[in-house]
């Protein structure tokens, strides 16, 4: 009877050595791999702006790069893009891209080709517009500047000539 009580104790001893090594085991894990913050899988996106004066600057945009229209041809017009080429083709027999104007979800954006082409012409834009940049050869906008987009029309306008000078027009 002394055997079976030592044999139980012995069980009993053995079973609280698996039971403790266990919980140890499991203790260790959490403290060696803390559990990181759970944050939500959505991204954080920036809150949509305000897109009721975006067809505004969309036209006041479109109509920087109308008076070249005779000289060079519409690709694509939608009415959240629009996009103006040579006529003659340049490179690799393809047309030469001039300007473009897309209405975005948080912008709107005017292209300008001959700005990422001429380096004469990206001297001359001011810090402020400057600042409007994103790209070499991109503008973006979510109101109308007048002076900024005069300065544009400018830019467009000796870009235009810098096009003509090259014979792309």
């Amino acid at each position: 009877m002394r055997r079976r009580a030592q044999g139980d104790r012995l069980f009993s001893v053995l079973r609280l050595h698996r039971i403790l090594t266990y919980v140890w085991k499991g203790l260790s894990q959490r403290i060696l791999l803390k559990k990181k913050k759970t944050t939500s899988l959505r991204k954080k996106t920036a809150p949509a702006r305000s897109a009721k004066d975006f067809p505004a600057v969309f036209a006041a945009l479109k109509n920087i790069l109308t008076p070249y229209e005779k000289r060079l041809s519409v690709v694509r017009y939608k009415p959240e893009f629009y996009y103006l080429e040579t006529v003659l083709p340049c490179d690799k027999g393809k047309p030469l891209h001039f300007g473009a104007v897309r209405l975005g979800k948080n912008y709107v954006s005017y292209y300008l080709m001959p700005v990422y082409m001429d380096p004469p012409l990206q001297k001359r834009i001011s810090p402020e517009l400057r600042k409007r940049m994103q790209g070499k050869s991109c503008f973006n906008f979510t109101e109308i500047d007048p002076i900024l987009f005069r300065e544009l029309a400018a830019l467009t306008r000796s870009g235009f000539a810098a096009f003509r000078d090259r014979k792309y027009i």
